[in-house]
């Protein structure tokens, strides 16, 4: 129970760093692109990385930290880092095509459910 209310916890941080990154990138780049997201993805994808590679090839990470540093605030900061992850796996695992079917299904597919969700949202409003 502990350790779920520490994932619980640095969701909310990774959450509320989203939010607070999104407010400063508009108001340094302007609103023309989503800056906030494209930054939190990134810098997700980069932690993520990194806290994956030695939490899995060093014993510096217990398993708590790092499911609280991935799955809680990197979760929160952008679920993207764990899609990429998850396909950098997959293509290192040798499974390249798994990982380009993982990719596409989620871009394309992700894509799609939400050009789907719209005439949906308009039914309802």
């Amino acid at each position: 129970m502990e350790r779920f209310l520490l994932i619980c916890l640095a969701g909310a941080l990774g959450t509320g760093s989203r939010h607070l990154v999104g407010l400063w990138a508009a108001e340094r780049f302007g609103t023309l692109l989503p800056y906030g997201t494209l930054i939190v993805n990134l810098v997700g994808c980069f932690l993520m990385g990194l806290v994956m590679h030695v939490a899995l090839n060093a014993a510096a990470l217990s398993p708590t930290l790092r499911l609280v540093l991935t799955t809680g605030f990197l979760g929160g900061l952008t679920t993207y880092s764990s899609f990429n992850f998850e396909t950098l796996k997959l293509a290192g695992d040798g499974a390249f095509g798994l990982a380009a079917l993982y990719f596409a299904a989620t871009t394309l597919g992700g894509f799609v459910a939400g050009v789907s969700g719209v005439p949906l949202g308009r039914v309802i409003v």
